[in-house]
């Protein structure tokens, strides 16, 4: 009987607090530093958000090791609602894969809301190396082997494993892999000073220096063009059918949050995704909106995801730096 009634007093204090939330500001965790493409998807959704939340959002950036830093900080978090994590798939379904240390299992510590966006990834150069299509590039890998080097945020990225999938699909190109703590900051900074020669990263990390004439673009991995780069190929058109690829976010918040603020979440933050002017500003910076149908069908694509990308470390050999 007690049990049952400790059972009955927990539900019924989830259901205040759902019916008050949010009465505070709600804290959004993003695990990169500024500038990256999660805190440009952050920073336009949170004022539409916090008006319709009737509270303000508060973005912490949280970076470091890959994102895990943040991850862990987040799953951490007391299950109440006023901690969201904006998570992506490098965080939420490699990093596992890749950092066996890691003590924080997303599928586990989490409960995925909605996805939000996907975010086009882009094969940028140096301006003035001299190739300036993929398939220039793979011939000059293949002229100059172990000259060319490329760059990532870290072995285990995202990034890391689209390079090794395009150098395994154009018959195991000879490049050297130089990593960075970062990908946004770091890499293609490194880039732009000639450090590296090729980078994969997302397209609004890169789109502004690309604009300023700083980085060219020699392909993007999204299935279609993307309007920001309209005269960029895909990967695809490029003869690399296997390199479409994108970088999915979402919304997720730690294990035991209650369901109706889980429902509430996934409400504000479908109606946030759609408002004109968030559409438009993501758009300009090459960023698609791709909301999930429930929390559940967003559950299932995640665990789909983990397990396709988990193959690919694998297959590859990914190990943390």
């Amino acid at each position: 009987m007690r049990a049952l009634a400790a059972i009955a007093a927990a539900l019924v204090a989830a259901g205040a607090l759902a019916q008050g939330y949010p009465s505070k500001p709600v804290r959004m965790i993003i695990p990169f530093a500024p500038g990256g493409a999660s805190d440009f998807v952050g920073r336009i959704i949170q004022p539409k958000m916090g008006e319709l939340l009737g509270q303000q959002i508060v973005i912490e950036n949280r970076g470091g090791a890959a994102g895990n830093i943040g991850l862990e900080a987040a799953a951490k978090s007391d299950p109440d609602g006023y901690t969201v994590f904006l998570g992506n798939i490098g965080t939420i379904a490699i990093n596992a894969a890749v950092f066996r240390s890691l003590n924080i299992k997303p599928l586990r510590d989490f409960i995925p809301v909605t996805e939000i966006v996907d975010v086009p990834g882009v094969l940028v150069a140096n301006s003035a190396f001299r190739p300036s299509t993929v398939k220039e590039l793979v011939a000059y890998a293949r002229a100059n082997p172990g000259k060319l080097n490329y760059g990532s945020p870290g072995s285990g990225s995202q990034n890391r494993l689209e390079m090794e999938l395009f150098r395994q699909a154009a018959g195991g190109l000879d490049m050297v892999h130089i990593p960075y703590k970062g990908g946004a900051g770091p890499a293609v900074t490194a880039l732009m000073a000639g450090e590296t020669q090729i980078l994969f990263t997302t397209a609004p990390s890169a789109l502004g220096y690309v604009q300023g004439g700083k980085l060219k673009v020699l392909a993007v991995t999204s299935a279609k063009r993307i309007p920001a780069l309209p005269d960029v190929p895909t990967m695809v058109e490029s003869g690399f059918p296997r390199s479409v690829t994108g970088s999915w976010q979402g919304i997720f918040v730690p294990k035991g949050t209650p369901q109706q603020v889980v429902d509430k979440l996934f409400s504000a933050s479908q109606e946030v995704m759609k408002t004109p002017d968030v559409v438009q500003r993501l758009a300009g910076g090459g960023v698609d909106v791709v909301l999930s149908a429930s929390p559940k069908a967003f559950a299932e694509y995640v665990a789909t995801e983990t397990e396709r990308w988990g193959k690919v470390a694998h297959e590859v050999g990914a190990t943390v730096d």
